[in-house]
């Protein structure tokens, strides 16, 4: 089983499209790792350089996260650069199936709780611990410490604990 947590990156906008999360022109290669170089290059974000995605395993950002086209290679490029989970108040549907299928997870928030870790979080070194086995999120910094709920249905805990969807199929089938 994974690991999930670690250092966050806090992406404050809304509508981040899977072409900014990985560009289509990236498209044709042919491994996840071939990928990591070009995560988030085309991000439209004032402030953000990729520069930022050092040592980064959590992105917490706003609503309709993965929006745009629909393609794995969005999860690959998060993975390929260590990222497992990312947080918002909501994700396009289908990258948020892809997220679980690759045995990652698109954890959703309610947007005051959101609101509240940008508030609190967004501009001071954060991580981000994850409990599975409680189902919770706890946001550390060193001025402050939170703890927030995570709700997994039962597949989609599944396909995590598996790894994802080839790994879990290749245990029941």
């Amino acid at each position: 089983m994974k690991t999930f947590g670690g250092k966050a990156l806090f992406l404050d906008r809304s509508d981040i499209n899977t072409d900014e999360i990985i560009p289509a022109r990236y498209l044709t290669e042919d491994s996840k790792a071939a990928l990591k170089p070009f995560l988030l290059e085309d991000l439209k974000l004032d402030g953000f350089d990729t520069g930022k995605l050092a040592g980064v395993e959590v992105i917490v950002t706003r609503a309709n996260f993965g929006c745009g086209s629909s393609r794995e290679h969005a999860p690959w490029a998060l993975e390929a650069n260590g990222i497992n989970i990312v947080i918002a108040e909501s994700f396009a549907r289908i990258f948020r199936r892809n997220m679980f299928n690759c045995g990652m997870i698109a954890a959703e928030l309610p947007r005051a709780e959101v609101d509240a870790l940008f508030t609190e979080f967004a501009d001071v070194d954060t991580n981000v611990a994850v409990d599975m086995a409680d189902g919770t999120l706890t946001f550390s910094s060193s001025l402050q410490k939170k703890t927030a709920p995570i709700a997994l249905m039962g597949f989609e805990k599944a396909l995590v604990d598996a790894g994802g969807w080839v790994e879990y199929a290749a245990e029941k089938y």
